[in-house]
């Protein structure tokens, strides 16, 4: 399945949040974004930090990716495929729920 098709099967309507137990946050020893999970640690690259900063647990998938495709002058089918991508890695490790 293509990262776009991922979002649509997912759905555009989905919320997606956090995972009980994980949190976003930034770091200042590291001076970098962090995803804390049990037991794991994930330190996302600039992109994927513009992703999750947008993880409230109150704006849509599609409001995501309007969102960041206006933001980055980036085509919305492209957004689409690499937010939904992005997300669903991050879902199949556990640390995001759609």
């Amino acid at each position: 399945m293509t990262d776009a098709a991922t979002t649509e099967a997912v759905g555009e309507a989905s919320v997606p949040r956090f995972a009980r137990g994980v949190k976003f946050r930034f770091d200042d020893t590291r001076k970098s974004w962090m995803v804390l999970a049990p037991e794991r640690l994930f330190l996302p690259d600039e992109a994927a930090t513009e992703i999750l900063k947008l993880v409230d647990g109150q704006r849509s998938l599609g409001a995501i990716i309007d969102d960041l495709a206006t933001r980055f002058d980036v085509p919305r089918d492209e957004m689409a495929g690499d937010v939904g991508g992005m997300l669903r890695d991050l879902a199949e490790k556990g640390v995001v729920l759609l």
